[in-house]
């Protein structure tokens, strides 16, 4: 039973293994050099988990097999790159109407002055 469990184990992780190696992130990491493409930090084996491949026209199912929709950006670069679009687009989830504030603190502040005297 346990043997079993094991088998199954090692099927799936080399399915994912299998399934990674076919994903654009892979193919980005066959085709370009271990390099952001912004602040040119160079990576190896140890830190490539922090090397993400960056889709240039911000459309992830675009993926075609020459590479020319991606570019490898560091994890800062890359978090800095998707924040330019969101400023360009605007931060608010209101579609651009900001809500008025309502709560006034200081209503009914004169009337408290006045019994204090």
């Amino acid at each position: 039973m346990a043997q079993d469990r094991l088998d199954q184990i090692v099927l799936e992780a080399r399915r994912n293994a299998e399934k990674r190696e076919s994903g654009y992130r892979a193919q980005a990491l066959k085709l370009f050099p271990w390099v952001c493409g912004r602040c040119a930090r160079a990576f190896d084996h140890s830190n490539l988990q922090l090397l993400e491949v960056h889709h240039k026209n911000s459309n992830h199912h675009d993926n075609p097999p020459d590479g020319s929709n991606w570019e490898l950006l560091c994890t800062y670069c890359h978090e800095n790159e998707h924040a330019k679009l969101k400023d360009l687009e605007g931060r608010t989830d209101t579609g651009g109407a900001t809500a008025s504030a309502t709560f006034n603190p200081f209503a009914g502040l004169k009337g408290m002055l006045e019994t204090k005297k």
